[in-house]
């Protein structure tokens, strides 16, 4: 019984019953974190966030307390054109919000763009009307200032983003740690 009740109230629950919430707060080290959610159950979510935070000596700060730390933005990513000019191309995207400065890489043949998160479905719809192939598309928290952390103070650090990413809720987590070299 338990288990059809679960498997039923599983598939009954609906899109529109989770909520995106982001969780912030300095971890071990004075790393900030940011720990972006998806959740049925913020009580849950928050509790075990928490959890995490208490068991590496970090605390969980008040929504806002650490936005200063990150620029939020959009990012797309989508495959060069031949003969694409891309000057000519960002002053078309400027006015959807979009960075001037942009992310080439010739290997794979692709052009990564930063923009206003709440232009993200304008910057969508042009590129897609443009003609791009795999406009793929997300959100993304970028730290102002990088962090150095010594290689024990990382270790540290990528277990409690590890034990964060183990729950189901949590959808990406970003920290201001400056990257391993190669990374």
């Amino acid at each position: 019984d338990n288990i059809e009740r679960a498997i039923k109230n599983a598939m009954g629950k609906d899109q529109s019953d989770y909520k995106s919430m982001t969780y912030e707060g300095y971890g071990p080290h004075g790393i900030a974190v940011f720990v972006d959610t998806l959740t049925d159950n913020t009580t849950r979510t928050v509790a075990d966030v928490r959890s995490v935070f208490n068991k590496f000596g970090g605390n969980l700060g008040t929504m806002g307390s650490l936005a200063f730390l990150f620029d939020h933005k959009c990012v797309f990513t989508f495959k060069k054109k031949d003969g694409l000019d891309m000057e000519e191309l960002i002053l078309d995207l400027i006015d959807y919000d979009v960075e001037d400065e942009y992310e080439e890489d010739d290997e794979e043949g692709t052009i990564t763009i930063y923009g206003n998160p709440k232009s993200y479905a304008a910057i969508q719809k042009h590129l897609e009307e443009c003609g791009f192939e795999d406009v793929g598309g997300d959100f993304t928290y970028i730290p102002n200032d990088m962090k150095e952390v010594t290689p024990e103070q990382r270790e540290t650090l990528d277990k409690m983003i590890e034990r964060l990413e183990e729950f189901d809720d949590v959808q990406t987590v970003y920290t201001n740690m400056q990257p391993e070299e190669g990374e």
